[in-house]
């Protein structure tokens, strides 16, 4: 490979939300234990950087001047051109809106499309934030949980452990509920990295366009993809598709630039693009940092074999993850992995709840992992997830430290 990806990047007492934030425990708020505790939480990357984002970056900053910044024709370009090549995607230059964030795109996309007081219809489990971003609109989460499947979905995965199906008779129900306006869709899926099919997601806007139900699309780990799956971008489905949709995007999670906090917003619908453009400026999340849209233009233009070999390097280290489980702790069982670098463990079998779990993970195994419950009370009780997105060896340090706490529970 081109690219080290098992070199270690010491992030530590450097206001690392992954690794310095302190831990919310029944006794308070309390740091994280010195170099001892493995953090697996939060969705980020502990990797450096594509070479060519850094070098953008620093020849930015070498200007020494971090005023407020224009955003160029260049990052519409690099847009543009990428989700074309890489996902065959057209996408009109007017139907992109950029904001600092795709949590920030979602709010806004509900506030353009949804009253106060009405619901809005998510599959759980879900990405956690989902929901304070509704509710933060006075809006009411409408759940419909997804349903575990064992038999195999793509015929040509031969190692199917178990996998999300999306109940479409309840869709249909509650998508009926003249309350219903939204559905918030996570495509990729977080935290079970399903990645949605062409027919599903087709079949879903069906059902939203029969009840006047728009389609929100969070596609934010959408280049983190396993080799023999492909991302279908919901908005390339199909004209209706497009013509329903609003699509939250960034570059922040597949190339680890969170923090430089860049957004875009696609929607084609004119009307409506611009009531979330109106959304963006009442809650002052219009403009970007000096280095943001540098960075995306490096890593959409110039980052594309990084992307691959990251690809690569997350499904080694899932199948090692596999093989761990597989062999020391079979109770446990790991779902089909086809995009993200979440793995989504189901610990039913043990008797124990997941906040319990993840509890015990981190005060005797110190190894910090998301419990199920955060994705959702009742659909992800019985789960927790654990980010691979580190150098393997971490990573096999932080499965042997779950062994031990599992071991003992089990007796």
């Amino acid at each position: 490979m081109k690219y080290n990806f098992d070199e270690p990047v010491n992030r530590r007492g450097t206001n690392c939300v992954k690794w310095d934030e302190p831990r919310s425990t029944d006794e308070g708020f309390q740091m994280t234990d010195g170099e001892s505790v493995i953090p697996l939480w939060v969705a980020d990357m502990d990797f450096r950087v594509a070479p060519a984002i850094q070098k953008a970056v620093e020849r930015r900053a070498a200007q020494g001047v971090f005023g407020y910044t224009l955003v160029p024709e260049a990052y519409y370009e690099a847009i543009i051109s990428w989700f074309r090549r890489r996902h065959q995607w057209t996408i009109d230059r007017q139907d992109i809106l950029y904001t600092i964030g795709v949590v920030p795109a979602i709010t806004c996309a509900i506030k353009a499309i949804c009253m106060p007081g009405e619901k809005v219809l998510v599959l759980t489990p879900v990405y956690n934030c989902f929901f304070s971003c509704i509710r933060n609109n006075g809006c009411e989460v409408l759940e419909s949980p997804l349903q575990s499947q064992t038999s195999n979905l793509k015929p040509q995965t031969s190692n199917l452990r178990w996998a999300y199906t999306i109940d479409f008779d309840d869709v249909e129900r509650k998508c009926s509920d003249v309350k219903t306006t939204a559905l918030l869709l996570c495509n990729p899926h977080n935290p079970g990295g399903r990645l949605w099919t062409r027919e599903e997601l087709e079949r879903l806007n069906d059902i939203c366009l029969r009840h006047g139900v728009r389609v929100i699309s969070d596609e934010i780990h959408c280049e983190i993809v396993m080799p023999g799956y492909r991302f279908q971008p919901f908005a390339a489905v199909s004209e209706a598709c497009r013509d329903n949709s609003v699509i939250c995007n960034s570059a922040s999670k597949s190339f680890n630039i969170a923090g430089l906090q860049t957004a875009n917003i696609i929607c084609h619908d004119a009307a409506l693009r611009r009531r979330i453009d109106r959304a963006i400026n009442i809650h002052e999340v219009c403009d970007l940092n000096s280095f943001g849209p540098e960075a995306l233009i490096a890593a959409y233009n110039e980052s594309e074999d990084w992307m691959n070999e990251l690809c690569l390097y997350l499904k080694g280290s899932y199948d090692a993850l596999c093989r761990f489980f597989a062999e020391r702790l079979p109770q446990l069982k790991v779902m089909e992995l086809e995009s993200t670098y979440l793995a989504w463990v189901d610990i039913r079998a043990l008797g124990i709840g997941s906040d319990e779990l993840a509890d015990r993970l981190y005060r005797e195994g110190k190894v910090w992992v998301s419990s199920g419950t955060i994705y959702s009370p009742t659909a992800g009780e019985g789960f927790i997830r654990i980010n691979m997105a580190c150098p393997r060896a971490l990573l096999m340090e932080g499965l042997e430290r779950i062994e031990k706490v599992v071991e003992r529970i089990k007796k």
